[in-house]
């Protein structure tokens, strides 16, 4: 599996108006029943196809938001790209220079539609030539965008993480059923979801193919991550957002940022989000003032009794492993990572299914899915799954925070964990990093 998931998102600010994240705790239904798991249509609309060009405007053109664009326009015929919005205006630029390179007749980005700042985002979202809008900033910003996007009548293609802590789940609630109201689509960027091989091992495993799950085990390991250096004149809050995989605030941890991937497998295997989660880490080779940790360790007990063993890591030198591994009553499947398929093998060992799956066709197929969606009036939402798995993350990193054990009713219910600034100015301070210590960081 590619690690381009933690590179560069960039980052704008949400409006002021939704910057009170416990409104939305007041308001929204503090839990929700895991959907039900369905294998997607892997079928185009021929009519789909013909239909009028869809206007594509995209927030966050760094190193996720290009790769995400470059997806749709490769995959999708009928579309162009007519507004962007970053932080900063050279990449909009080199957006725009790229992608003329590669697709020249969809692009229209006209120098007046490129915006910049951390309130550039709105301008995408209130320009009425924009159908489907691109959300692809660091995640702390994820729920506040994909609300605003919604009700500004936007349909939604939003990277993954959805969240970064309970309060932004109970956000992205609000978004999911509004977008159900209004007939707006909302398609996640948990590839995994439209993987073919993916998606065959969940059929044979619904199938009885292994039996009744007993246990699993899920791993995401890998080498170091990207780290910048603070540049001479950046205030705390440009420092912060320019190396916000380093800030929970921003990037939830490797667990939430990127493990996420492989716990969205699991719940999707499992058929629901887990009962609770228990946990343990730590960091041993992170730079002084980074947040992270660099490995965690947590046991999900999911329903029925049910165990994943789950691991995710990011120490340079050591060995990588993305598996992920169901153990059956009658036989075990084997879910490898990236474009290694599928398996399943009985106790013998003896091979009884494989199939192979290309990752860079489902990163396509989610944005091909969105389009057709959008083409057909046939909406897709898709964000309470993802917005569960976000979760599940965030309750596992709250477990090893703290050495407690975090119930599923608690993360969804009864936190009040907020990690977004109340108060977020370009030249503003922000408190300096502190990373979080078992025992003494509290459970909230």
């Amino acid at each position: 599996m590619p690690i381009e998931d933690a590179s560069d998102h960039s980052t704008v600010q949400p409006a002021k108006s939704h910057t009170d994240r416990r409104n939305f705790l007041r308001s929204t239904a503090a839990a929700s029943t895991f959907a039900a798991m369905t294998v997607p249509s892997m079928v185009h609309s021929e009519e789909a196809t013909k239909k009028q060009t869809i206007n594509l405007g995209i927030v966050g053109c760094g190193g996720r938001g290009s790769g995400a664009i470059n997806d749709s326009l490769s995959i999708n015929e009928g579309i162009k790209l007519v507004a962007a919005a970053d932080l900063y205006a050279d990449k909009n630029e080199r957006l725009k220079s790229t992608l003329t390179r590669r697709h020249p007749e969809k692009i229209a980005l006209e120098e007046n539609k490129m915006y910049t700042g951390l309130d550039g985002y709105k301008k995408v979202l209130e320009d009425p030539d924009v159908d489907v809008v691109l959300l692809t900033t660091s995640p702390g910003f994820r729920p506040y965008h994909i609300l605003e996007a919604v009700e500004a009548g936007k349909h939604v293609f939003a990277e993954k993480p959805s969240c970064v802590d309970p309060a932004g789940y109970q956000i992205c609630l609000k978004a999911h059923e509004l977008a159900e109201k209004n007939g707006t689509s909302i398609v996640t960027g948990t590839q995994y979801r439209r993987q073919v091989n993916y998606v065959g091992a969940v059929d044979k495993i619904r199938s009885g193919m292994i039996g009744d799950i007993v246990s699993a085990t899920s791993r995401y390991c890998s080498t170091g991550i990207w780290y910048k250096n603070r540049a001479e004149g950046m205030s705390d809050t440009e420092y912060q957002l320019n190396n916000w995989m380093h800030f929970i605030w921003l990037s939830g941890d490797q667990i939430t940022e990127q493990a996420v991937h492989n716990i969205d497998t699991m719940n999707w295997v499992m058929g629901s989000a887990p009962i609770s989660a228990y946990g343990s880490g730590g960091r041993f080779t992170r730079p002084d003032d980074s947040e992270m940790w660099d490995n965690m360790e947590i046991d999900y007990m999911y329903p029925g009794d049910r165990n994943l063993s789950f691991m995710c890591r990011q120490v340079p030198g050591t060995r990588g492993d993305n598996s992920n591994v169901i153990y059956g009553t009658e036989a075990n499947c084997h879910i490898g990572a990236g474009s290694t398929g599928s398996r399943i093998v009985d106790r013998n060992g003896k091979e009884l299914w494989s199939m192979k799956g290309s990752i860079a066709d489902a990163y396509k197929q989610e944005h091909k899915d969105l389009i057709d969606a959008v083409r057909s009036n046939q909406p897709i939402v898709e964000l309470k799954q993802t917005a569960e798995s976000s979760l599940t993350a965030v309750m596992g990193r709250m477990a090893a925070y703290t050495g407690q054990l975090v119930s599923w009713d608690f993360a969804s219910k009864e936190s009040t964990l907020d990690l977004f600034p109340k108060e977020l100015a370009w030249d503003g301070k922000r408190p300096a990093g502190e990373y979080a210590i078992p025992g003494k960081t509290k459970l909230v």
